[in-house]
């Protein structure tokens, strides 16, 4: 454990003066989100009916950046930490769930148990990317070790994988099936999906909206696993077992300090600032970059630059005796 995350009994005390929303600030992240991804949409429809489907498709890029962005405001909701008060976050956190496809407090549940967890090998639970150790793995049967290789792989992990993620499993609660709380949540998130949809398509035309929609949802969902993938499974990271485990040593240790270029900082809202986010999930991603250059300390823990983290893709296990994540390859030999 780094010599930043003995200290952590003073974070809680050092990060309180910026977990302060503010509402100012907060409407105009939505507005200077939301305006241009509807403008990109209402473009790409435009010329997708004009004949230039190629345009239209182009138009998908830049577009799911600010979807990306505008899930990455849905999730400050879901912490209570994006606008002052609860019911506005609530609200906020709903209404974008539409444009997301996801239902708010389904996923709200799900997320709050991955930071409860988060890093604690005997609580892998909901909100999570499935990882097994290596002494698990050699103790599944052939059938359930081919599984969880096809699961790992790149081309499902970040391919097909978050399709199915959001276009199929966030319209059921799984894992909380027998709360109608959650199965409220879901099915009228998948109800408002379906009413915009066909208004939409009214308007507009099925091939339009179908197509410009579906590819700037999946390369969104692709960017936002990939995302998560890479805060808790890359090189360095510490995971550990309950008797070890601490919440705010995992916060650190667990979560990667994801150095990003400052175009992509913008569209990820700070989001590669995961360590201090698992800290104190009530700061706004507006005040994250505040407290790295305030708290030098958070700053200078090791940090996963770009370039590096795409090899983080091969990591699939977990080795227990050397505390690090390994390849299948690897694995073999341990």
């Amino acid at each position: 454990m780094s010599a930043t995350a003995s200290r952590a009994p003073d974070w809680s005390r050092r990060l309180a003066a910026y977990r302060k929303a503010s509402l100012g600030r907060g409407l105009v992240e939505i507005a200077i989100t939301l305006l241009p991804l509807i403008g990109l949409w209402i473009a790409a429809w435009a010329l997708h009916r004009a004949g230039f489907w190629w345009a239209s498709l182009l138009l998908t890029i830049p577009a799911s950046l600010f979807l990306v962005r505008l899930f990455m405001i849905q999730h400050d909701c879901g912490h209570g930490s994006f606008l002052p008060w609860k019911a506005a976050n609530d609200w906020v956190g709903r209404i974008l769930g539409v444009f997301t496809l996801t239902p708010y407090e389904y996923w709200r549940t799900t997320h709050a148990i991955h930071h409860a967890t988060s890093g604690n090998l005997d609580r892998r639970s909901l909100g999570v990317i499935e990882m097994m150790t290596v002494d698990e793995y050699k103790a599944m049967t052939p059938a359930k070790r081919l599984g969880y290789r096809l699961y790992r792989s790149p081309w499902v992990m970040f391919g097909l994988g978050p399709a199915f993620v959001f276009f199929i499993q966030q319209r059921i609660p799984v894992g909380l099936l027998k709360d109608w709380k959650h199965w409220g949540s879901t099915l009228a998130n998948t109800a408002a999906i379906a009413g915009c949809v066909a208004v939409m398509i009214w308007v507009v035309g099925a091939a339009p909206i179908l197509i410009v929609q579906a590819l700037t949802m999946l390369l969104a969902a692709t960017i936002g696993v990939w995302l998560f993938y890479v805060q808790h499974q890359y090189e360095g990271v510490a995971w550990a077992r309950n008797g070890e485990w601490k919440a705010q040593d995992a916060a650190i240790a667990g979560s990667s300090h994801y150095e990003l270029p400052a175009v992509l900082r913008w569209f990820t809202a700070n989001i590669g600032i995961h360590h201090v986010h698992h800290l104190s999930s009530r700061i706004p991603f507006y005040r994250l970059s505040q407290v790295l250059k305030e708290v030098p300390e958070l700053d200078a823990v090791p940090k996963v630059r770009f370039i590096e983290s795409l090899k983080f893709a091969r990591l699939a296990l977990w080795d227990e005796a050397g505390g690090r994540l390994v390849s299948f390859r690897e694995a073999r030999s341990l």
